[in-house]
């Protein structure tokens, strides 16, 4: 028990250090960043990781186009040493249309040492799955809902046996699509811009 919430405690305190670093150049006098603006950033950013997913894993379009909605953080930050957490902002789609604003929170604990961001795409493909997820006050992969990592096969596809889970997860980094990660314990929780 003391585990989880030294762990919830971590993930609260590099969303909060994430929020403050991932601010957008366009602030107010108050120095915090304009909501259109953050707005406008994300969804630039959502709109360049789709179209580099789709260029460079072959059957991405397909699978994206079969799922209910689409959930994208193109910039997830991941930092620690011993203890660390990943932090990021996204955007819900739905069949193309506007879904809302989310973030994603996570820590964990072990040997690490450094940062990194990568790209977070889910994959509701049932609408049960979607519908408990926009039901919830704050979902947690793993808890609310299993997330399956999409893995490319051999002919560098997407393989067609393991992208068929509920929900599904795609990670982009700058070496490409990652698929030895889990996101059990990732919090993802709507955000009011």
């Amino acid at each position: 028990m003391h585990k989880r919430t030294f762990l919830f405690k971590s993930a609260a305190a590099l969303a909060f250090a994430g929020a403050a670093l991932s601010a957008c150049t366009t602030t107010t006098t108050s120095g915090r960043a304009e909501p259109g603006a953050v707005r406008a950033e994300i969804d630039t950013g959502v709109d360049s990781t789709l179209n580099r997913l789709y260029a460079e894993v072959k059957g991405s379009r397909e699978l994206v186009a079969k799922s209910t909605a689409v959930l994208v953080f193109p910039r997830v930050l991941a930092a620690g040493l011993v203890v660390g957490g990943e932090y990021g902002k996204g955007a819900l789609r739905i069949k193309n249309e506007h879904g809302g604003y989310y973030s994603m929170a996570s820590a964990s604990v072990g040997l690490q040492a450094g940062a990194q961001s990568k790209a977070v795409v889910l994959l509701f493909m049932t609408r049960e799955a979607f519908d408990k997820f926009g039901q919830s006050k704050g979902w947690t992969a793993g808890v609310d809902a299993s997330v399956a990592v999409v893995k490319v096969g051999v002919n560098g596809e997407i393989d067609t046996v393991t992208a068929n889970h509920p929900v599904q997860a795609l990670v982009l980094t700058n070496a490409g699509l990652m698929a030895n990660l889990t996101l059990e314990g990732t919090k993802i929780s709507r955000l009011e811009l």
